[in-house]
């Protein structure tokens, strides 16, 4: 089986180094518009060979590894694929992906999005093991060719994925609450710090708590503003639904109501009995 990365940063890096790993995958090439990238996947021995977007429709296993926005214009341009390749898309929004994929190559295609990652990206960031123990959430997968789903399936599990299947809109929906919201919360307490007039003296204060809240601002700020424009109603429901919760906690510390602070508190801290 031979394979096409497009987007060699730290998703389609990672995934580069994972699937040298495995005896069916004879063939990784790469492709990516920023030169720089191209010659660090080359350095860093992520692929055999950067090839041009022509090419990668040559192969049997095509995964984009690119913003959500790029994935719609690319898919746009593989419509004389063979009809056994297989596309497999990992962004992070799967509903208007999904609905834009030319009918022509919906058998061809797979709505992936591996529940993983860093706030790094880059080829330099590239992380073997990165997918490993990870979930990986297929879409809509009833719409995809027989072969195609078969495909998917022995790449992930070989991976070592574990596998959860769900509707594009429901996918979006929980990922706006588990993901998106928080690297939108992040940006925010970055924000907040760096605009106050004394932010070094306040920084040089940054413990553990405040780091690891404000960890997600590193992630690529081009690659998050497509993602929120793609899952904007849904993003907006999960931020007023958090406003919801900081304005009572906000109010019970107004007002000295320290029982109900404790209270929501300890409601929070119930969830990494689930997590856990």
């Amino acid at each position: 089986m031979n394979v096409a990365i497009v987007g060699l940063g730290l998703m389609g890096g990672s995934l580069a180094l994972s699937l040298k790993k495995l005896d069916f995958i004879d063939k990784i090439v790469g492709s990516d518009h920023n030169k720089e990238h191209q010659e660090q996947a080359l350095e860093l021995n992520l692929v055999s060979e950067i090839v041009d977007f022509e090419e990668v429709k040559k192969y049997d296993v095509i995964f984009l590894a690119i913003p959500v926005d790029g994935v719609i214009a690319v898919l746009k341009n593989l419509t004389d694929i063979d009809e056994n390749t297989t596309i497999i898309d990992l962004g992070s929004t799967k509903s208007i992906i999904v609905s834009s994929v030319p009918p022509a190559i919906r058998k061809n295609f797979i709505a992936a999005h591996p529940m993983t990652g860093t706030e790094y990206f880059g080829p330099k960031a590239a992380i073997e093991g990165l997918y490993k123990d990870q979930v990986v959430v297929l879409c809509d997968l009833e719409d995809s060719g027989k072969f195609q789903q078969e495909v998917s399936r022995k790449i992930f599990k070989a991976l070592g994925m574990r596998k959860y299947f769900m509707g594009s809109n429901e996918h979006d929906r929980h990922a706006a609450f588990i993901s998106h919201m928080p690297h939108a919360i992040s940006y925010s307490i970055a924000n907040t710090v760096m605009k106050q007039e004394n932010k070094h003296n306040i920084l040089a204060l940054a413990a553990g708590g405040f780091r690891s809240m404000s960890r997600l601002a590193k992630s690529s700020p081009n690659m998050w503003e497509d993602i929120f424009r793609q899952n904007k109603s849904n993003l907006l429901e999960a931020i007023e639904v958090f406003e919801g919760e900081l304005s009572m906690l906000k109010k019970s510390i107004e007002n000295d109501e320290w029982s109900e602070v404790n209270k929501t508190m300890n409601d929070g801290y119930k969830l990494h009995d689930i997590l856990e």
